[in-house]
């Protein structure tokens, strides 16, 4: 029942359509919290079930490879946002590690532990598990996640957040199609998100703690 076509595709719509949209609407917070709280709590049940959520690394895991393709992007968008916050907000270009450096570990530490990784539990483990099956073109798997991803922002109502979620969303969703491993898309995940609070971004993605800067 609960893997029947029809019950997958409402699942699908639910969570990863309507529930995102439904947080732009102007009704009660708690009401807003306790769905997505719910919502949360049925994906990790159906995780569970299918227990596509492994705690211990992988040991077929690529490394060294891993690592060149992560770092060779890794500089392209170190060179590019370097660049983006010097241009139009050069007085945050690492601003928070210099002037705040114990708030920034603090902002390392929590995005990584308690943003990253429940992220791609949902948008990467759960959605692929899940809906792989109903793409033949995975080039669609991967532009639909990033979608979703993207929509998962909306609640911050800041296009450069939706813009930039949805090109990460882009660049995990094919690191995971790839490796079927939440341990490097996390990894990755967390790489790229702490340098845009490093380089001087978080105030532009409001991202709370930078208005200092």
């Amino acid at each position: 029942m609960m893997n029947g076509k029809y019950y997958v595709l409402t699942e699908f719509f639910i969570l990863f359509i309507i529930l995102p949209l439904s947080l732009l609407l102007p009704y009660d917070f708690k009401i807003k919290g306790a769905s997505v709280l719910i919502g949360f709590t049925y994906l990790l049940v159906m995780l569970y079930r299918s227990k596509a959520v492994k705690f211990k690394v992988e040991q077929s895991i690529n490394w060294p490879s891993f690592f060149k393709e992560t770092a060779v992007k890794f500089v392209v968008i170190a060179i590019v946002t370097t660049i983006y916050v010097y241009i139009l907000q050069p007085s945050s270009l690492f601003c928070v590690p210099q002037s705040n450096p114990k708030l920034w570990v603090m902002i390392l530490l929590v995005y990584t532990f308690l943003s990253v990784w429940p992220q791609e539990v949902i948008y990467r483990t759960f959605f692929f598990n899940r809906y792989d099956g109903f793409f033949k073109d995975k080039r669609l798997l991967i532009v639909v996640n990033a979608i979703v991803f993207a929509m998962a922002h909306l609640f911050l109502r800041n296009t450069l957040v939706i813009v930039l979620t949805f090109i990460g969303g882009l660049l995990f969703a094919y690191t995971f199609k790839k490796t079927r491993s939440t341990t490097l898309v996390s990894i990755e995940h967390a790489l790229y998100g702490n340098w845009l609070f490093t380089v001087g971004m978080g105030q532009m993605l409001a991202f709370p703690g930078m208005e200092a800067c």
